[in-house]
């Protein structure tokens, strides 16, 4: 079977994870954490980073410096992992779900534009598949009614749009170091500061609401609690492990890019006839293959297909059920708008497996049998 995603593993990991191992330092924010931070931030050219146990964490760390609270609306796309929504929703806040451009499945501007209320706190944006969304016209109107807007750039390391880093056009940024992404240390994540008004409070809310970050510094003879907060530390293991991948970041990310051109080229007939949608890259945006999907004509085209690949041994995914059609999403939520695109074609979207170091032999394999379904 040639699985959908094997976790990047370049073999120097080891090597780190013993030496964090003979340091005796184990918890966050040591030697290895300042690294990546420190790469974080020259990479990016970013005010702060900050590792966190997750994306997950990152958002909820953003909801928390943003004041999110009850009564406040989120707006952010139905078309996303639940850890978007969950983050604002733990705060209290009602999201407004709404409606994606269906030639990138980005939150579509116009639709946020439409659900701004005085209601509104703040935009999430979510990067999907490391395309940028149209950020320009999304900060512009942050601007004109004063929201905060935070990117869930999850899948977004090392994409641009028009030439800046994702996770550094908003307020905030997050990114995701999970087993799935094209760097990874089994689960992480990373919080981005692009306003220095919130840096000291992320440090806070980081330590569980103290200011340990300043004790540590030597800026302080004690620490105390200062305001909530919770565990939101990467621990040293994990650290040292991603620091392997960030230090050969352009090695991976040319790996995957020449996978995602040999689909491109190998199914663009296939497009041509109108048999299926491959994914689209507007002018000015740099993308990093985080991943490679089709878009069949219908529904139950793409689970034939699904089932069709299983047999020939290629594991084939779906991916996100459209969050207001949730249990949960109908209950801290609702669809703002009309649902032109969203579900019609998140129903349609199958993703081929894409991962570092996957052989062009295998890549092959995949076009090969999709164009052999479609021949019959």
């Amino acid at each position: 079977m040639i699985p959908f995603n094997i976790p990047c593993h370049l073999g120097q990991e080891e090597e780190a994870i013993a030496e964090a191992i003979k340091e005796q330092k184990l918890s966050g924010n040591g030697r290895f954490s300042r690294y990546c931070t420190t790469w974080l931030e020259n990479q990016l050219d970013a005010k702060k980073a900050i590792l966190t146990p997750s994306c997950t964490a990152a958002l909820e760390m953003s909801a928390i410096l943003t004041d999110v609270s009850e009564g406040d609306e989120v707006i952010m796309p139905s078309y996303t992992f639940v850890s978007t929504a969950n983050a604002f929703a733990l705060r209290g806040a009602h999201i407004r779900f709404v409606d994606v451009e269906p030639t990138t499945m980005n939150i579509d501007p116009k639709a946020i534009e439409a659900a701004i209320n005085h209601r509104t706190k703040a935009i999430v944006v979510v990067h999907y598949g490391g395309v940028a969304c149209d950020m320009i016209p999304i900060m512009n109107l942050a601007n004109e009614h004063q929201l905060w807007v935070i990117e869930d750039a999850a899948q977004g390391l090392k994409s641009q749009y028009n030439g800046r880093p994702l996770g550094t056009i908003g307020h905030l940024g997050t990114f995701s170091f999970h087993e799935t992404k094209n760097y990874t240390c089994g689960e992480g994540g990373a919080l981005i500061i692009n306003d220095d008004a919130f840096i000291e409070r992320a440090e806070i809310i980081q330590e569980k609401g103290t200011d340990r970050s300043k004790f540590v510094r030597g800026e302080v003879d004690k620490y105390t609690w200062r305001d909530i907060g919770s565990s939101y530390l990467t621990s040293e293991l994990n650290a040292a492990y991603l620091s392997v991948q960030l230090d050969q970041a352009e090695v991976i990310n040319q790996d995957r890019l020449a996978t995602w051109y040999l689909y491109q080229k190998g199914l663009k007939p296939l497009e041509e006839k109108g048999i299926l949608d491959l994914p689209t890259i507007p002018n000015g945006y740099k993308h990093n293959a985080h991943m490679f999907y089709i878009k069949t004509k219908t529904e139950e085209d793409r689970n034939e297909l699904i089932k069709y690949l299983k047999e020939q041994e290629i594991m084939a995914v779906t991916h996100y059920v459209p969050l207001h059609q949730s249990e949960a999403g109908r209950y801290y939520g609702s669809f703002s708008g009309e649902d032109m695109y969203t579900t019609s074609h998140s129903n349609r979207i199958l993703r081929l497996p894409l991962y570092y170091g996957i052989t062009k032999r295998d890549v092959a394999y995949v076009i090969q049998t999709i164009q052999q379904y479609y021949s019959t």
